[in-house]
């Protein structure tokens, strides 16, 4: 690297931020991943809130150095509690010209881009669709470049350890972790700790890779490559013990715990489909506490697998993305039918079809509800962050037991692959789950219930006695024998519809994040609570009439959900989707609810929020 492509040498200042947004990206096989996680956990360690978006590319191969193989991870990390991992990037490491391509327009001007010239020679450039090197052309002028050899200085730096010339190559990464961990003033001794752990096995890969994580470090403190450089206090947070934690281990834990408080064993079916596959991956670890996973043969399999484990009295799971949604649905039928407690997580994605399937969305809501044959009612419900999924968990798993019936929670791939630091909850807190299986053979019938909730008994089979049948075929409300007479059937549709729509009178009353009137009311779900809260809140510091609510029940809705919607003069629903829970609510309250959505399989912007609530106000 020439002394001309540095910054002109002047003593750096340290400059405070309340919160900075940093983006790594390269080609998949660049460990764009790891660096940001890596950042993410130091982060964490020494105390600011953060919330990450890791951006996987959808084709599993696509060709080095192309626009559709750029992976990225972006995370913001704050000095008080953030919502999302930011909307313009204050720095963007582009490891080759198609990352720098696919990211440039989310940096804010004047934003940092620290930049590999060692991957724009000629063909680098053809493969990310250039006609000009954009380092030479000046559409760069707007910001701050960083022109680093990463791979060349890489190797130098390694160069002692005398691993082989690919195996060196991939340890950029670390060298341009060590250049933005002094940036934003960060300890080195973390991620050297995790190197140790995880490539003990290999000594002279680990070297290498904390020699190029030292040297980067290094360079950008004795080369003067930034004029400034910032840092981000530690945030004040509630006090406990935290861990950081994305949607889908979250998702795993409130199983394990639901699992626990419910003294039952767990069984765990599905098959692998992204992004739900890392609840499998997770699950399979904790064998401990009595949890089974099984990878089925395909969806149909997996949800059937689920069925038989609930009716022999297992806690029972499964997970899928939308196309395994619609291939369970028959199988979720008859667990309504049979009216068994089950949970069926989907990991929702940018569909229909194939899609794009690392990319998110919220386009499964009307599916989720209504996309089964008969009247077929089932409770859905949504987790608002990574944490929350842990607590949507075991939500999800007392209903189905108290009420004895499936329940889908509606994920989405944000919430998936996101992070932020999560408060771990006292044991002691966590309800009580432990079933109570009928007993008592004297007049026993499978559908005697509950006069409260509705619910049938639950009986072990083989319990001595109480010898049952259950299936796919209308049974009558009495014997639970086979049944086709028409009025017993509406008793049975009427009573199993009654019991899902009761769920709503034990349910908590909606709270609204401001004014309980106004002007404008905010409605969202899923993963888009931490844009529209920022959005909401920032507007609220402005003096504006507005508020927002963020569901979780979607299916039955909280009892006070009408009288809500009707207390402000206009109601916006925001969602990834072409208006789905728009359409619910204008059907369900008659409000005049205005849909703002967006398909593009990235989630909402603070700012594109922002924008569209000043409007209406």
């Amino acid at each position: 690297m020439e002394q001309s492509e540095l910054a002109q040498p002047s003593p750096p200042v340290r400059e405070d931020r309340e919160t900075a947004t940093i983006r790594f990206a390269g080609d998949s096989g660049d460990g764009m991943q790891i660096t940001g996680d890596q950042f993410t956990v130091t982060s964490a360690l020494v105390g600011n809130d953060i919330n990450t978006f890791p951006d996987y590319p959808a084709e599993i191969r696509a060709p080095a150095g192309t626009l559709p193989g750029v992976s990225g991870f972006q995370l913001s990390f704050s000095h008080h509690d953030i919502h999302t991992p930011g909307d313009k990037v204050n720095v963007l490491v582009a490891m080759n010209p198609a990352a720098l391509k696919v990211n440039l327009e989310d940096v804010e001007q004047g934003g940092i881009l620290i930049i590999n010239t060692d991957s724009f020679s000629e063909n680098d450039l053809k493969k990310a669709a250039y006609a000009n090197n954009p380092l030479e052309s000046g559409e760069l002028a707007g910001y701050r470049v960083v022109k680093i050899g990463l791979t060349t200085l890489t190797l130098n730096a390694v160069q002692e350890v005398g691993i082989p010339k690919k195996q060196a190559t991939r340890c950029k990464n670390m060298f341009a972790l060590g250049v933005v961990f002094w940036l934003y003033g960060r300890p080195l001794e973390h991620t050297a700790v995790w190197i140790e752990n995880k490539f003990g096995h290999l000594p002279e890969v680990a070297k290498a890779n904390r020699l190029a994580l030292q040297a980067g470090y290094n360079l950008a403190n004795t080369m003067e490559l930034f004029t400034d450089y910032y840092r981000v206090k530690p945030a004040t947070l509630p006090p406990g013990v935290y861990r950081q934690i994305t949607g889908n281990q979250a998702l795993a834990l409130g199983c394990v715990a639901a699992s626990v408080q419910a003294k039952r064993p767990l069984l765990y079916s599905s098959y692998p489909i992204t992004p739900a596959s890392d609840i499998l991956h997770e699950l399979a670890k904790h064998q401990n506490f009595g949890v089974r996973t099984f990878q089925a043969e395909d969806e149909i399999a997996a949800i059937c697998a689920t069925v038989g484990a609930s009716f022999g009295g297992i806690l029972a799971a499964t997970g899928t993305s939308g196309p395994g949604l619609l291939l369970k649905g028959e199988g979720i039928s008859l667990a309504v039918m049979a009216e068994l407690p089950l949970v069926v997580i989907d990991v929702q994605r940018a569909g229909p079809s194939t899609g794009m399937p690392t990319k998110t969305e919220q386009a499964d809501l009307l599916a989720a509800i209504h996309g089964r044959h008969g009247e077929c009612p089932l409770v859905v419900l949504a987790p608002q962050t990574p944490g929350d999924c842990f607590s949507i968990g075991i939500e999800a798993f007392r209903i189905a037991l108290k009420y004895m019936t499936p329940v889908i929670i509606l994920s989405d791939g944000y919430l998936a692959n996101g992070a932020e630091p999560w408060l771990l909850p006292e044991i002691d807190e966590l309800p009580d789950l432990e079933p109570t299986f009928h007993q008592d053979p004297e007049g026993f019938s499978p559908y005697l219930r509950d006069p409260e909730t509705l619910a049938r008994l639950w009986a072990i089979p083989g319990t001595p006695g109480l010898e049952h049948r259950l299936g796919g075929i209308e049974k009558d409300s009495a014997t639970g024998n086979v049944s086709y007479d028409p009025i017993n059937h509406q008793k049975m549709v009427d009573t199993r519809n009654d019991k899902i729509q009761g769920i709503a009178k034990e349910l908590a009353l909606l709270e609204v994040n401001g004014p309980q009137q106004g002007d404008l009311l905010v409605v969202g779900w899923g993963g888009t609570y931490g844009a529209i809260t920022s959005a909401v809140e920032s507007l609220q510091a402005e003096g504006k009439s507005i508020a927002s609510v963020h569901l979780r029940y979607l299916y039955p809705f909280q009892k006070n959900l009408g009288a809500v919607l009707k207390n402000y003069k206009k109601v916006l629903v925001s969602e990834l989707n072409l208006g789905q829970l728009c359409q619910m609510l204008r059907a369900e309250f008659l409000v005049d609810a205005i849909p703002f959505n967006k398909v593009q399989g990235k989630p909402f912007l603070i700012s594109e929020l922002r924008d569209r609530m000043l409007q209406l106000l």
